[in-house]
Protein backbone atom coordinates (compact mmCIF):
# COMPACT_ATOMS: atom_id res chain seq x y z
CA UNK A 1 0.00 0.00 0.00
CA UNK A 2 2.57 2.35 0.47
CA UNK A 3 4.08 1.52 -2.88
CA UNK A 4 0.91 2.13 -4.50
CA UNK A 5 0.13 5.24 -2.38
CA UNK A 6 3.39 6.72 -3.25
CA UNK A 7 3.46 5.65 -6.97
CA UNK A 8 3.15 8.32 -9.96
CA UNK A 9 0.31 5.63 -11.22
CA UNK A 10 -3.44 6.98 -11.35
CA UNK A 11 -5.94 5.34 -8.81
CA UNK A 12 -7.31 2.24 -10.76
CA UNK A 13 -4.14 1.53 -12.84
CA UNK A 14 -4.08 -2.05 -12.25
CA UNK A 15 -0.51 -2.87 -10.92
CA UNK A 16 1.79 -6.14 -9.57
CA UNK A 17 3.75 -6.13 -6.37
CA UNK A 18 6.59 -7.50 -5.02
CA UNK A 19 7.26 -7.13 -1.65
CA UNK A 20 10.70 -8.32 -0.60
CA UNK A 21 12.40 -8.14 2.94
CA UNK A 22 13.91 -10.08 5.57
CA UNK A 23 11.26 -12.23 6.06
CA UNK A 24 8.32 -11.46 3.40
CA UNK A 25 8.60 -12.51 -0.14
CA UNK A 26 6.14 -12.48 -1.59
CA UNK A 27 4.09 -11.77 -5.65
CA UNK A 28 0.46 -9.67 -5.49
CA UNK A 29 -1.18 -8.41 -8.09
CA UNK A 30 -3.82 -5.21 -7.69
CA UNK A 31 -6.29 -4.98 -9.56
CA UNK A 32 -8.30 -1.30 -10.86
CA UNK A 33 -10.31 -1.42 -7.24
CA UNK A 34 -7.67 -1.56 -5.51
CA UNK A 35 -8.24 -5.76 -4.84
CA UNK A 36 -5.07 -7.39 -3.89
CA UNK A 37 -4.56 -11.30 -4.77
CA UNK A 38 -1.43 -12.64 -3.67
CA UNK A 39 -0.15 -14.46 -6.40
CA UNK A 40 2.86 -16.43 -5.07
CA UNK A 41 4.82 -17.38 -2.08
CA UNK A 42 8.10 -17.22 -3.99
CA UNK A 43 10.62 -17.40 -1.18
CA UNK A 44 10.34 -16.83 2.76
CA UNK A 45 13.63 -14.80 4.47
CA UNK A 46 15.31 -13.55 1.11
CA UNK A 47 17.03 -10.53 2.70
CA UNK A 48 18.06 -13.01 6.22
CA UNK A 49 19.73 -15.38 3.11
CA UNK A 50 21.05 -12.57 1.51
CA UNK A 51 23.01 -11.02 4.80
CA UNK A 52 23.65 -14.01 6.25
CA UNK A 53 25.78 -15.12 3.30
CA UNK A 54 28.13 -11.70 4.67
CA UNK A 55 28.13 -13.18 7.91
CA UNK A 56 29.16 -16.53 6.94
CA UNK A 57 32.15 -15.39 5.41
CA UNK A 58 32.83 -12.35 7.99
CA UNK A 59 35.08 -13.68 11.09
CA UNK A 60 33.45 -11.07 13.28
CA UNK A 61 29.95 -12.29 13.18
CA UNK A 62 28.92 -14.33 15.97
CA UNK A 63 25.36 -13.91 16.24
CA UNK A 64 22.93 -16.67 17.34
CA UNK A 65 21.44 -18.99 14.75
CA UNK A 66 18.35 -16.95 12.77
CA UNK A 67 19.88 -13.68 13.64
CA UNK A 68 21.57 -11.68 10.90
CA UNK A 69 22.88 -7.92 11.01
CA UNK A 70 20.47 -5.12 8.90
CA UNK A 71 23.77 -3.11 7.56
CA UNK A 72 25.00 -6.62 6.17
CA UNK A 73 22.71 -6.71 2.89
CA UNK A 74 24.29 -2.89 1.61
CA UNK A 75 27.73 -4.23 2.03
CA UNK A 76 27.23 -7.28 0.09
CA UNK A 77 25.29 -5.11 -2.67
CA UNK A 78 28.60 -3.54 -3.08
CA UNK A 79 30.90 -6.75 -2.54
CA UNK A 80 28.92 -8.34 -5.42
CA UNK A 81 30.45 -6.12 -8.08
CA UNK A 82 33.65 -7.26 -8.01
CA UNK A 83 33.06 -10.81 -9.54
CA UNK A 84 31.50 -10.86 -12.53
CA UNK A 85 28.67 -13.46 -13.30
CA UNK A 86 30.36 -16.77 -12.60
CA UNK A 87 29.40 -20.56 -13.37
CA UNK A 88 29.96 -22.30 -9.36
CA UNK A 89 32.31 -24.98 -8.41
CA UNK A 90 30.49 -27.76 -6.90
CA UNK A 91 31.17 -26.79 -3.72
CA UNK A 92 29.87 -23.19 -4.35
CA UNK A 93 26.66 -24.91 -5.84
CA UNK A 94 26.16 -27.05 -2.77
CA UNK A 95 26.55 -23.78 -0.96
CA UNK A 96 24.47 -22.00 -2.50
CA UNK A 97 21.66 -24.73 -2.80
CA UNK A 98 22.12 -24.90 0.79
CA UNK A 99 21.30 -21.10 1.69
CA UNK A 100 18.44 -21.32 -0.53
CA UNK A 101 16.69 -24.30 0.57
CA UNK A 102 13.65 -25.09 2.17
CA UNK A 103 12.34 -21.74 0.63
CA UNK A 104 8.92 -22.20 2.17
CA UNK A 105 10.31 -21.26 6.10
CA UNK A 106 11.88 -18.35 7.27
CA UNK A 107 15.39 -19.74 7.82
CA UNK A 108 17.22 -19.99 11.19
CA UNK A 109 20.64 -20.35 9.40
CA UNK A 110 23.90 -20.94 12.47
CA UNK A 111 27.81 -20.61 11.54
CA UNK A 112 28.24 -23.92 12.86
CA UNK A 113 26.23 -25.45 9.84
CA UNK A 114 28.79 -24.48 7.63
CA UNK A 115 31.84 -24.99 8.69
CA UNK A 116 32.85 -27.54 6.67
CA UNK A 117 32.37 -24.95 3.75
CA UNK A 118 35.56 -23.13 2.28
CA UNK A 119 33.78 -19.94 2.63
CA UNK A 120 33.20 -19.88 6.30
CA UNK A 121 34.95 -17.24 8.04
CA UNK A 122 37.00 -16.74 4.74
CA UNK A 123 36.86 -12.91 4.75
CA UNK A 124 34.77 -10.87 2.56
CA UNK A 125 37.39 -9.07 0.48
CA UNK A 126 38.80 -12.42 0.04
CA UNK A 127 38.50 -13.88 -3.86
CA UNK A 128 35.98 -16.52 -2.64
CA UNK A 129 33.66 -13.98 -0.58
CA UNK A 130 33.75 -12.07 -3.39
CA UNK A 131 32.59 -15.03 -5.46
CA UNK A 132 29.79 -16.12 -2.88
CA UNK A 133 28.41 -12.50 -2.61
CA UNK A 134 27.58 -12.91 -6.17
CA UNK A 135 26.78 -16.07 -6.72
CA UNK A 136 24.16 -15.74 -4.16
CA UNK A 137 23.20 -12.53 -5.29
CA UNK A 138 22.66 -13.77 -8.62
CA UNK A 139 20.69 -17.25 -7.16
CA UNK A 140 18.45 -14.87 -5.50
CA UNK A 141 17.37 -12.71 -8.18
CA UNK A 142 17.01 -15.69 -10.65
CA UNK A 143 14.61 -17.51 -8.08
CA UNK A 144 12.26 -14.74 -7.69
CA UNK A 145 12.40 -13.67 -11.84
CA UNK A 146 11.51 -17.24 -12.47
CA UNK A 147 9.03 -17.70 -9.72
CA UNK A 148 6.96 -14.61 -10.91
CA UNK A 149 7.21 -14.19 -14.59
CA UNK A 150 4.49 -17.25 -15.50
CA UNK A 151 2.51 -15.11 -12.91
CA UNK A 152 2.41 -12.23 -14.94
CA UNK A 153 -0.20 -12.11 -17.46
CA UNK A 154 -0.74 -8.87 -18.73
CA UNK A 155 1.37 -5.48 -19.38
CA UNK A 156 1.21 -3.48 -15.76
CA UNK A 157 3.27 -1.65 -13.80
CA UNK A 158 5.49 -3.08 -11.11
CA UNK A 159 5.43 -2.09 -7.18
CA UNK A 160 8.59 -2.94 -5.38
CA UNK A 161 8.62 -2.79 -1.42
CA UNK A 162 10.24 -4.53 1.54
CA UNK A 163 14.13 -3.54 2.32
CA UNK A 164 15.55 -5.33 -0.69
CA UNK A 165 13.69 -2.88 -2.76
CA UNK A 166 16.62 -1.03 -1.89
CA UNK A 167 19.05 -3.73 -3.92
CA UNK A 168 19.86 -1.30 -6.93
CA UNK A 169 21.33 -4.29 -9.28
CA UNK A 170 17.83 -6.39 -8.63
CA UNK A 171 15.77 -2.58 -9.87
CA UNK A 172 17.30 -2.03 -12.65
CA UNK A 173 17.28 -6.13 -13.24
CA UNK A 174 13.57 -6.53 -12.87
CA UNK A 175 13.23 -3.20 -15.43
CA UNK A 176 15.39 -4.89 -17.95
CA UNK A 177 13.21 -8.04 -18.30
CA UNK A 178 10.67 -6.19 -20.09
CA UNK A 179 7.85 -7.74 -18.35
CA UNK A 180 6.69 -4.57 -16.91
CA UNK A 181 5.66 -1.14 -18.22
CA UNK A 182 7.24 0.38 -15.50
CA UNK A 183 8.61 -0.61 -12.33
CA UNK A 184 8.51 1.95 -9.20
CA UNK A 185 10.22 1.64 -5.76
CA UNK A 186 9.59 4.56 -3.10
CA UNK A 187 12.42 5.97 -1.08
CA UNK A 188 11.09 4.30 2.05
CA UNK A 189 10.94 0.55 0.61
CA UNK A 190 12.11 -0.61 3.72
CA UNK A 191 10.28 -0.64 7.45
CA UNK A 192 10.33 2.88 7.20
CA UNK A 193 7.57 3.05 4.44
CA UNK A 194 4.69 1.07 7.28
CA UNK A 195 3.14 3.13 8.78
CA UNK A 196 2.76 5.10 5.78
CA UNK A 197 1.01 1.74 4.15
CA UNK A 198 -0.95 1.69 6.97
CA UNK A 199 -2.12 5.45 7.03
CA UNK A 200 -3.05 4.77 2.84
CA UNK A 201 -5.21 2.21 4.03
CA UNK A 202 -7.14 3.66 6.57
CA UNK A 203 -7.53 7.04 4.21
CA UNK A 204 -8.34 4.34 1.29
CA UNK A 205 -11.05 2.82 3.17
CA UNK A 206 -12.60 5.83 4.73
CA UNK A 207 -12.43 7.91 2.07
CA UNK A 208 -11.81 5.74 -1.27
CA UNK A 209 -8.78 7.13 -2.12
CA UNK A 210 -5.43 5.35 -1.81
CA UNK A 211 -3.11 7.91 -3.48
CA UNK A 212 -0.79 10.75 -0.88
CA UNK A 213 0.43 14.04 -2.34
CA UNK A 214 3.86 13.99 -1.25
CA UNK A 215 7.74 14.62 -0.81
CA UNK A 216 10.88 13.06 -0.34
CA UNK A 217 11.97 15.82 2.05
CA UNK A 218 9.06 15.23 4.82
CA UNK A 219 10.67 14.04 7.62
CA UNK A 220 12.08 16.19 10.44
CA UNK A 221 12.91 19.74 10.71
CA UNK A 222 16.89 21.11 11.49
CA UNK A 223 16.81 22.22 14.61
CA UNK A 224 19.89 25.23 15.24
CA UNK A 225 20.31 24.45 18.81
CA UNK A 226 23.06 26.63 20.85
CA UNK A 227 26.44 24.80 19.87
CA UNK A 228 28.37 23.66 23.03
CA UNK A 229 32.16 23.79 21.66
CA UNK A 230 33.84 27.08 20.70
CA UNK A 231 35.55 25.70 17.42
CA UNK A 232 32.62 26.44 15.09
CA UNK A 233 30.63 29.88 14.28
CA UNK A 234 28.03 30.48 11.98
CA UNK A 235 28.69 31.98 8.31
CA UNK A 236 26.10 32.32 5.40
CA UNK A 237 26.31 28.83 3.63
CA UNK A 238 25.88 30.55 -0.29
CA UNK A 239 26.20 28.00 -3.13
CA UNK A 240 29.28 29.88 -4.94
CA UNK A 241 31.25 29.92 -1.51
CA UNK A 242 30.13 25.60 -0.60
CA UNK A 243 31.24 24.95 -4.79
CA UNK A 244 34.30 26.99 -4.14
CA UNK A 245 35.12 24.80 -0.33
CA UNK A 246 34.02 21.50 -2.74
CA UNK A 247 36.09 22.54 -5.66
CA UNK A 248 39.00 22.54 -3.51
CA UNK A 249 38.54 19.36 -1.75
CA UNK A 250 36.97 20.04 1.41
CA UNK A 251 34.31 17.36 2.01
CA UNK A 252 30.87 18.97 3.66
CA UNK A 253 28.32 18.74 5.50
CA UNK A 254 25.16 19.79 4.15
CA UNK A 255 21.78 19.85 6.19
CA UNK A 256 18.76 21.70 4.46
CA UNK A 257 15.48 22.09 5.18
CA UNK A 258 13.60 19.03 6.27
CA UNK A 259 14.97 15.49 6.77
CA UNK A 260 14.19 12.62 3.88
CA UNK A 261 11.73 9.82 3.89
CA UNK A 262 13.75 6.52 4.37
CA UNK A 263 17.08 5.50 4.88
CA UNK A 264 19.18 7.34 1.89
CA UNK A 265 20.40 11.04 1.80
CA UNK A 266 18.92 12.57 -1.08
CA UNK A 267 20.05 15.96 -0.69
CA UNK A 268 18.84 17.20 2.40
CA UNK A 269 21.01 15.41 4.69
CA UNK A 270 24.24 14.34 2.80
CA UNK A 271 27.97 14.63 3.52
CA UNK A 272 29.05 16.35 -0.16
CA UNK A 273 32.42 16.15 -2.42
CA UNK A 274 34.05 16.75 -5.73
CA UNK A 275 33.71 12.96 -7.57
CA UNK A 276 36.90 13.92 -9.66
CA UNK A 277 39.62 12.27 -6.97
CA UNK A 278 39.49 8.95 -6.75
CA UNK A 279 41.35 9.55 -3.34
CA UNK A 280 37.71 10.98 -2.02
CA UNK A 281 36.34 7.75 -1.91
CA UNK A 282 38.76 6.70 0.26
CA UNK A 283 38.58 9.72 2.63
CA UNK A 284 34.73 9.46 3.03
CA UNK A 285 35.22 5.92 3.84
CA UNK A 286 37.16 6.64 6.73
CA UNK A 287 34.89 9.83 8.12
CA UNK A 288 32.20 7.39 7.76
CA UNK A 289 33.98 4.48 9.47
CA UNK A 290 32.77 1.97 6.19
CA UNK A 291 34.28 -0.76 4.70
CA UNK A 292 36.57 0.54 1.96
CA UNK A 293 34.93 -1.81 -0.84
CA UNK A 294 32.01 0.31 -0.07
CA UNK A 295 31.17 2.89 -3.02
CA UNK A 296 30.00 6.43 -2.52
CA UNK A 297 27.08 7.28 -4.92
CA UNK A 298 26.63 10.07 -7.44
CA UNK A 299 24.09 13.22 -7.24
CA UNK A 300 23.32 14.59 -10.62
CA UNK A 301 21.73 17.67 -11.90
CA UNK A 302 19.03 15.59 -14.20
CA UNK A 303 19.54 17.88 -17.21
CA UNK A 304 22.81 16.60 -17.71
CA UNK A 305 22.43 13.01 -16.45
CA UNK A 306 23.03 11.83 -20.41
CA UNK A 307 26.32 13.32 -20.22
CA UNK A 308 27.49 10.81 -17.60
CA UNK A 309 25.43 8.24 -17.22
CA UNK A 310 23.56 5.55 -19.12
CA UNK A 311 20.49 4.69 -19.31
CA UNK A 312 19.86 8.16 -18.67
CA UNK A 313 16.90 8.26 -17.07
CA UNK A 314 15.57 10.06 -14.25
CA UNK A 315 16.55 7.97 -10.89
CA UNK A 316 15.38 10.68 -8.15
CA UNK A 317 15.38 8.15 -4.67
CA UNK A 318 18.65 6.33 -5.79
CA UNK A 319 17.17 2.86 -6.67
CA UNK A 320 18.79 1.94 -10.16
CA UNK A 321 22.23 1.46 -11.42
CA UNK A 322 23.34 3.49 -13.92
CA UNK A 323 26.21 2.53 -16.14
CA UNK A 324 28.99 5.76 -15.95
CA UNK A 325 30.08 6.64 -19.28
CA UNK A 326 32.79 9.15 -17.91
CA UNK A 327 36.49 8.32 -16.88
CA UNK A 328 36.43 12.08 -14.62
CA UNK A 329 34.45 10.57 -12.08
CA UNK A 330 36.21 7.92 -10.04
CA UNK A 331 35.27 8.98 -6.41
CA UNK A 332 31.73 7.88 -7.56
CA UNK A 333 31.92 5.24 -9.86
CA UNK A 334 32.23 1.59 -8.57
CA UNK A 335 34.44 -1.19 -9.49
CA UNK A 336 32.51 -3.20 -12.08
CA UNK A 337 31.90 0.58 -13.67
CA UNK A 338 28.30 1.32 -12.33
CA UNK A 339 27.04 3.63 -10.09
CA UNK A 340 23.90 4.53 -7.92
CA UNK A 341 23.20 7.26 -8.82
CA UNK A 342 20.57 10.18 -7.87
CA UNK A 343 19.15 12.31 -10.41
CA UNK A 344 18.27 15.85 -9.41
CA UNK A 345 15.73 18.65 -10.73
CA UNK A 346 15.85 22.35 -9.79
CA UNK A 347 12.05 21.79 -8.84
CA UNK A 348 12.87 18.57 -6.55
CA UNK A 349 16.02 20.66 -4.77
CA UNK A 350 16.61 23.97 -5.46
CA UNK A 351 19.13 25.01 -3.16
CA UNK A 352 21.13 21.60 -3.99
CA UNK A 353 20.43 22.08 -7.36
CA UNK A 354 21.87 25.33 -7.24
CA UNK A 355 25.51 24.02 -5.77
CA UNK A 356 25.62 21.54 -8.65
CA UNK A 357 24.96 24.44 -11.03
CA UNK A 358 27.93 26.38 -9.26
CA UNK A 359 30.18 23.47 -8.80
CA UNK A 360 29.52 22.56 -12.90
CA UNK A 361 30.77 26.02 -13.46
CA UNK A 362 33.97 25.26 -11.69
CA UNK A 363 34.83 21.36 -12.98
CA UNK A 364 32.83 21.04 -16.16
CA UNK A 365 30.98 18.26 -14.01
CA UNK A 366 26.97 19.03 -12.30
CA UNK A 367 27.89 16.13 -10.16
CA UNK A 368 29.46 15.67 -6.76
CA UNK A 369 29.42 12.97 -3.71
CA UNK A 370 26.48 12.15 -2.01
CA UNK A 371 26.37 9.83 1.36
CA UNK A 372 24.34 10.32 4.38
CA UNK A 373 24.65 12.84 7.07
CA UNK A 374 24.95 10.61 9.84
CA UNK A 375 26.96 8.55 13.34
CA UNK A 376 27.43 4.99 11.93
CA UNK A 377 24.35 2.78 12.73
CA UNK A 378 22.14 5.94 13.37
CA UNK A 379 19.54 7.86 11.18
CA UNK A 380 20.05 11.57 10.21
CA UNK A 381 21.50 14.51 11.98
CA UNK A 382 18.86 16.61 12.62
CA UNK A 383 20.15 19.20 15.39
CA UNK A 384 23.17 21.65 14.78
CA UNK A 385 24.50 20.31 17.89
CA UNK A 386 24.46 16.75 17.01
CA UNK A 387 26.19 18.15 13.71
CA UNK A 388 29.08 20.00 15.77
CA UNK A 389 29.36 16.27 17.82
CA UNK A 390 29.90 14.52 14.58
CA UNK A 391 32.54 16.70 12.84
CA UNK A 392 34.48 16.63 16.33
CA UNK A 393 33.90 12.88 16.26
CA UNK A 394 34.76 11.88 13.29
CA UNK A 395 37.44 15.08 12.46
CA UNK A 396 35.36 16.71 10.08
CA UNK A 397 36.56 20.25 11.32
CA UNK A 398 38.08 22.89 9.00
CA UNK A 399 42.12 20.85 8.79
CA UNK A 400 44.26 23.05 6.41
CA UNK A 401 47.05 20.46 7.07
CA UNK A 402 48.61 18.45 3.93
CA UNK A 403 48.72 15.08 4.12
CA UNK A 404 51.13 13.72 1.23
CA UNK A 405 50.50 16.97 -0.82
CA UNK A 406 46.17 16.00 -0.28
CA UNK A 407 44.41 19.53 1.03
CA UNK A 408 42.23 17.78 3.31
CA UNK A 409 39.93 20.75 4.21
CA UNK A 410 36.70 19.41 5.70
CA UNK A 411 34.33 21.53 6.96
CA UNK A 412 30.02 21.67 8.26
CA UNK A 413 27.63 23.87 6.49
CA UNK A 414 24.21 25.06 7.57
CA UNK A 415 22.05 25.94 4.63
Amino acid sequence: MCAYALSPFPQGTACYALVWEGHIGRFYHMDEALNIQLLRDVMWGPGIRYAFAYGLMDPSFKLQPGAVRLSDAGKLMALAAYCDHINPTPEEQQLVDMLLSHPNEIPKFGKTDFQEFSQHNCGVTSNAGKRLARLISDAIYKHFESAIRDCVIQRAPLLISGGCGLNCEWNSALEDTGMFSDVFAPPCANDSGSAIGTAADAQFHLTGSAKLKWSVYSGPAFVLDELEHADFHLTPATSCEIAKQLHAGAILGWANGNAEIGPRALGNRSILASPLNRGTLERINRLKRREGFRPIAPICREEEVSEHFLPATPSPYMLHFRRVLSTHLPAVTHVDGSARVQTLSKEQNPALHEVLSKFRKLSGFGVLCNTSLNFNGTGFINRASDLARFALDVGFVTDRRNDAGDDRRNGASLK
